[in-house]
């Protein structure tokens, strides 16, 4: 069973950029199609973006479509989210998430094993 955690969050200016990651243990980390997620206070989980098995294929949704970028090394465990001309907006806690299969989907329960999430604060 994988186990996620995620890293590297923190406060960050508009228009700055952030990179935010995600070590995976206890599983063979190929066997999983990544997706990044997000909540900010008093919403609903929201799915950011997802990366194949492979790494090959992306998927963003349109609000961050151009400005964020997933990538994964299926060698080290890790998956990977850059983030680039932040917005206050972006604000919140950014969770990766994993699920067995071929396909990246955008509900958050389509997803069985979480990171316990990392905090993005983008300030104006």
């Amino acid at each position: 069973q994988i186990q996620l955690s995620e890293s590297g969050g923190g406060l960050m200016q508009a228009g700055g950029s952030l990179g935010i990651s995600c070590a995976a243990s206890g599983g063979t980390f190929s066997d999983y199609v990544l997706a990044w997620l997000r909540q900010a206070p008093g919403k609903a989980r929201e799915f950011v973006g997802g990366i194949t098995r492979d790494g090959v294929s992306t998927f963003y949704i349109d609000s961050v479509k151009g400005r964020f970028t997933i990538s994964r090394d299926n060698a080290k465990d890790m998956a990977y989210l850059h983030m680039n001309a932040l917005k206050p907006g972006d604000t919140a806690t950014y969770f990766c998430a994993a699920r067995r299969g071929d396909a990246i989907l955008r509900h958050p329960s389509a997803y069985d094993f979480w990171g316990q999430g990392t905090q993005v604060t983008v300030s104006s």
